[in-house]
């Protein structure tokens, strides 16, 4: 068996509206893959390091209205580079999975799309920062109202965007859709309408045929 530190790292990002269920899928990938013997982190965005932590407290609790969506960017892609810096790059280098509930897509949709045209702003910002997309996305695709409903089942305090609605979901849903066509090499949908063994185990069929051919 090839040993772990000789493998090869992979970037594998979760995506989809508040309540798809991606986070309770990406958790089960990472627990088959580390059964099978693999290195994975697990990590999430906007978080993912000491720093972007902080922000991610500073950008999903509080008023709806908090931050105008330019400020949100801006927030957004400096927790993101600190993630980069400290968390996903030092993995990959290592030859770890990195497995990321939401990334760089969940920004193009909610702050690019969701109070304006602001996806060019988002993507200068991203190319400049960041510069680095994941190797696989998994888009979980789930009826905004389901999801809305579901996400605000949670009653958390991390519910900020939550309350913008089920129009602010509905128009997330068809910019991941919309992502998902113009990408298709990198973004691929899975039905979360169904029960969650199914999606789990279309999502790790999909992830593991991705990890043997890298």
């Amino acid at each position: 068996m090839t040993p772990t530190n000789a493998r090869r790292g992979a970037f594998v990002s979760f995506e989809g509206i508040d309540g798809s269920g991606k986070s309770t899928q990406a958790r089960r990938l990472a627990e088959t893959l580390r059964a099978a013997g693999r290195d994975v982190v697990l990590t999430r965005e906007p978080g993912g390091s000491p720093g972007a932590e902080e922000i991610r407290r500073l950008v999903l609790e509080g008023d709806p209205d908090r931050w105008s969506a330019e400020t949100e960017i801006l927030l957004f892609t400096a927790a993101r580079r600190d993630h980069m810096e400290r968390t996903i790059l030092p993995a990959l280098a290592a030859g770890q999975v990195v497995i990321c509930d939401r990334f760089a897509d969940s920004t193009r949709m909610y702050q690019g799309l969701s109070r304006g045209d602001l996806r060019g702003l988002v993507d200068q910002l991203h190319d400049l920062m960041v510069g680095r997309e994941p190797d696989l996305t998994v888009l979980i695709d789930m009826d905004p109202e389901t999801g809305l409903t579901r996400a605000l089942s949670r009653q958390g305090r991390e519910e900020r965007f939550e309350t913008f609605g089920a129009d602010l979901q509905r128009q997330m849903r068809q910019g991941f859709l919309d992502l998902a066509a113009a990408a298709p090499d990198r973004v691929r949908v899975i039905d979360g309408a169904r029960p969650v063994e199914d999606v789990t185990r279309d999502v790790q069929d999909l992830v593991t045929t991705f990890l043997a051919g890298r």
